[in-house]
């Protein structure tokens, strides 16, 4: 059902401009953030932001970077209150969970304190776990006019997660580790441990010694992340770990899936689910969702 008042919509977060699109919104999506890049059909539209300094580097670097400016007080992002104003949003979409992953309620407030002439509403996503994520989809469909197509919308996701989660149960549970940063090693966090779960696989870290280790930073595609694979390669334990000596461990998109709080979070699911259950998935997302590591780093 199509919303009873004419939206002009700015998602400055990748996630919330996926969730505008699953909700039939995106005739309505107006201007995006820099890290809105799906679906393909918003790259032609106005950007709203950008990061305040080079995000090329290595992650050693960019962490370097991310903590210099927050110790300065300053936000990692910049958001331009000019372009956003000319732009007459009736909402804009944001997040309040990370300031290091995309901007902020903060970072939208300061862009709106000299005043925005069409008193956007704005929706700050907190999506801290699964439930959070179909809550927040609930929300924008609410806040947007179409509350109906938000909850039917979680349901059909739920549906399709529950099938596969249902599939995976059939195999064994292997040990897996998720790692969301190399430099410093930070493991995944939030939704995360709750897919893996629902893969059918325990949850573990990667001084646990597990049976898979997946590497999906986040920000970072596959082939980011096999150059930033060093990181862990010099690490003392790596060469002992089980995953590393049995060919079991995994690079993913941690960009376009695993750090992606919205409706591919199904896709992400079925990565886990295929890389943990060969014999039970067929491999539709590898590739383009996910690479053993071993085939990557010869690529």
């Amino acid at each position: 059902m199509a919303p009873e008042v004419r939206l002009r919509i700015v998602p400055l977060v990748a996630s919330a401009t996926e969730i505008v699109h699953a909700l039939g919104l995106g005739p309505y999506q107006v201007g995006r953030s820099h890290e809105c890049d799906y679906p393909e059909q918003v790259h032609g539209l106005p950007v709203c932001t950008r990061p305040r300094f080079d995000v090329t580097g290595s992650s050693a670097e960019i962490d370097r970077l991310v903590r210099d400016t927050l110790r300065g007080a300053v936000s990692i992002y910049e958001v331009f209150d000019s372009v956003l104003e000319g732009l007459q949003p009736t909402h804009i979409l944001t997040q309040s969970l990370c300031k290091v992953c995309a901007v902020t309620l903060e970072d939208v407030e300061n862009a709106m304190a000299a005043g925005f002439s069409t008193h956007p509403r704005v929706v700050a996503l907190e999506p801290d776990s699964l439930e959070d994520i179909w809550r927040d989809i609930r929300r924008v469909g609410e806040a947007c006019g179409v509350a109906d197509g938000g909850r039917g919308l979680v349901e059909s996701l739920q549906q399709r997660m529950a099938e596969i989660s249902l599939i995976a149960r059939d195999g064994a549970a292997p040990a897996v580790a998720c790692v969301e940063w190399v430099e410093p090693l930070m493991e995944a966090g939030h939704w995360t441990p709750q897919l893996i779960a629902m893969a059918g696989a325990a949850v573990t870290t990667f001084q646990s010694d597990p049976d898979i280790l997946i590497v999906a930073p986040c920000g970072f595609d596959i082939g980011r992340t096999a150059r930033e694979m060093y990181w862990l390669e010099q690490r003392t334990e790596w060469n002992d770990l089980r995953a590393v000596r049995r060919n079991q461990v995994f690079l993913a998109d941690g960009n376009q899936y695993f750090n992606r709080p919205g409706p591919r979070v199904v896709e992400t699911l079925r990565i886990l689910a295929e890389i943990c259950h060969p014999a039970l998935f067929e491999p539709t997302m590898e590739g383009r969702g996910w690479r053993r590591y071993a085939e990557a780093a010869s690529a």
